[in-house]
């Protein structure tokens, strides 16, 4: 079950015009709580002009560097990120939900494997996490990555991909897209779609060779790659992807009017959160289970509410529900009974879930 503490903010570093990477201090006792797995995320609140926000934001630092680190790009208009590029200070106190997240890589020594990452914008920051850990931890594994930025100037981590690059020699490929500075080559000038993706695909890899990719970035580049690489034979279990978001400002999903696949009527809704056991009664079938038990019941546990965090997910142990989307779930968790209740709405009259399972 995710949980928030205060934390102080250890250090703010300006990693382009319009992003920070921010890092912070864990206390002895709660190191164990903030363990993670490259790839995760951190949900941070703050009360802004009499609000509470809640953004998530994935963590840019390796498990073997020792620090807490995520990347807040700056959004037009978003609350949070716009107050972090600005005001946020070493010595601020942050409320930080334990780490969160299932785009994830498992590094191990003993693995021999070659990984593959296209990237875009601010979604660099769970890959960079994955791409520092998987270098030092697999000393025989190559990691390779596609980037796309505007310009120079704005790809975020350059200096610490460089440093990478010249570390890792023999093991580290990168290559940077941009859409408006040419460079002088066409494969690399330009956004990353699904005929760059298709050329860097059979021009530059082969396929058959790679055991893993992972996308993050803007969903229409996601489903382009994605879209490419089972076209050229990858199995889909192979493919990883996260949507570029900035929870609650921006998720990069595009905006559909959701449409119910038969009339769902009130249903009586039975969860369980840490160790306590509620029930209310769900009236109004347009929302969702999160928005409606928020009423009676405090504290639950989310931060985007667009189905990509994965903060508010459960596991229904009684009766039906429908999603709006889920693509924050991995298709084993969705066969497992786990829901988004930020996208759920009850299709049966009792639902029974729990937040702890």
């Amino acid at each position: 079950m995710p949980k928030f503490h205060s934390l102080k903010v250890r250090d703010v570093r300006r990693e382009t015009p319009d992003c920070v990477s921010v890092s912070f201090e864990v206390p002895p006792n709660l190191k164990p709580e903030y363990e993670f797995v490259p790839g995760q995320h951190l949900t941070l609140k703050k009360t802004i002009n009499g609000t509470e926000v809640r953004r998530s934001y994935s963590i840019c630092s390796s498990p073997t560097q020792g620090e807490l680190r995520v990347a807040i790009k700056r959004v037009a208009g978003g609350q949070f990120s716009v107050f972090a590029n600005e005001q946020l200070a070493i010595g601020t106190d942050l409320d930080v939900m334990t780490p969160m997240g299932n785009f994830t890589i498992e590094a191990a020594p003993e693995q021999v494997k070659h990984y593959v990452a296209f990237a875009a914008g601010s979604g660099i920051t769970p890959i960079i996490a994955m791409m520092k850990t998987v270098l030092a931890v697999e000393p025989l594994s190559h990691f390779t990555l596609f980037y796309g930025n505007r310009t120079t100037e704005s790809i975020i981590f350059r200096d610490e991909i460089e440093d990478l690059k010249n570390e890792y020699l023999t093991r580290l490929s990168v290559h940077h897209v941009l859409s408006q500075e040419d460079i002088g080559a066409d494969l690399f000038f330009g956004r990353i779609d699904q005929e760059k993706s298709r050329r860097y695909c059979t021009r530059l890899l082969d396929v058959a060779d790679v055991d893993a990719f992972y996308l993050c970035g803007p969903e229409q580049m996601i489903f382009a790659v994605k879209s490419t690489l089972l076209e050229l034979g990858v199995e889909e279990r192979q493919v990883h992807f996260e949507l570029f978001t900035t929870p609650g400002e921006s998720t990069g999903v595009t905006n559909k009017a959701w449409v119910p696949t038969q009339r769902l009527s009130a249903a009586k809704i039975t969860l369980t959160l840490d160790g306590n056991t509620f029930t209310y009664d769900h009236g109004q079938a347009t929302e969702t289970i999160l928005d409606a038990a928020s009423k009676t019941i405090a504290d639950l546990p989310f931060a985007c509410k667009g189905g990509v965090c994965c903060t508010c997910k459960a596991k229904l142990l009684q009766g039906e529900v429908e999603m709006e989307v889920c693509y924050g779930l991995e298709r084993e968790e969705v066969e497992a009974g786990y829901i988004l209740t930020c996208q759920a709405h009850p299709k049966t009259e009792t639902v029974v879930l729990s937040f702890d399972e």
